[in-house]
């Protein structure tokens, strides 16, 4: 028998509802735009992008991916189950002439079964809150990375300040998302992310928190992960 998907259909259809919005930098997407130059130079500082092969899990409109491949990648890949986003994706790359860079419509899991130990450098940003079984992207991730590679993530931590500020202030107060782009319960604390990480034999090597004053607009790094942060794992070279 097939296993099945690891995939939500109402998070498909939210996000293939939103994707002509990907590429406007005032859309919904509007801090995605906003945040990308941050974890753009946080993987490049760790990793270094040039001349990597890459592959970016949850891709979405490509707005990480594209700005991977402009950085001197030497290949990347872009895959993503939402087909409306992916379509999206490809056509700014075919106008913005993208080098070395391609999309596929494939889980992660598919992906790491297809072509094990394949890539440099491995990204999952803000993915991992939307899918019914992160423990699964997380393996699957390590699986895709070669010994001695990089897999980054990001996502959305669980306690009552995340839930204050990226639920009730970005969707409700301050309209930054569209409501119900989240799900509370669906945050991952650090310290779980890390255990999914440990069992999928990847290192956690650092941690950064990503800020947000809402009355200058601007975004910056930090040490403080108590809602939006990132991790940096490596595969041991065995």
């Amino acid at each position: 028998m097939t296993a099945p998907m690891n995939v939500d259909p109402a998070e498909l259809e939210k996000f293939s509802a939103l994707a002509h919005h990907w590429w406007d930098p005032e859309s919904e997407f509007k801090p995605l735009h906003q945040m990308n130059p941050l974890r753009l130079g946080w993987i490049d500082q760790i990793a270094g992008l040039k001349d990597k092969k890459i592959v970016d899990i949850g891709c979405g409109g490509g707005i990480l991916a594209d700005a991977m491949a402009r950085s001197g990648a030497a290949e990347v890949l872009g895959v993503d189950l939402a087909k409306k986003s992916l379509q999206v994706a490809q056509l700014h790359a075919l106008e913005a002439g993208t080098p070395h860079i391609a999309y596929r419509e494939i889980s992660a899991e598919a992906l790491a079964a297809e072509q094990p130990a394949a890539f440099d450098i491995v990204t999952c940003m803000e993915m991992l809150e939307h899918v019914p079984d992160p423990a699964s992207v997380v393996h699957a991730c390590a699986n895709l990375v070669k010994p001695g590679g990089w897999v980054f993530f990001s996502t959305l931590n669980r306690n009552l300040k995340s839930f204050g500020l990226a639920i009730v202030a970005a969707e409700y107060i301050l309209k930054m998302l569209p409501t119900g782009t989240h799900e509370y319960q669906k945050f991952l604390r650090p310290s779980e992310l890390t255990r999914f990480c440990r069992e999928a034999g990847l290192d956690v090597k650092a941690s950064s928190g990503l800020q947000y004053n809402p009355l200058t607009g601007r975004y910056w790094l930090s040490q403080d992960c108590s809602v939006n942060y990132l991790l940096a794992a490596q595969r041991p070279v065995v």
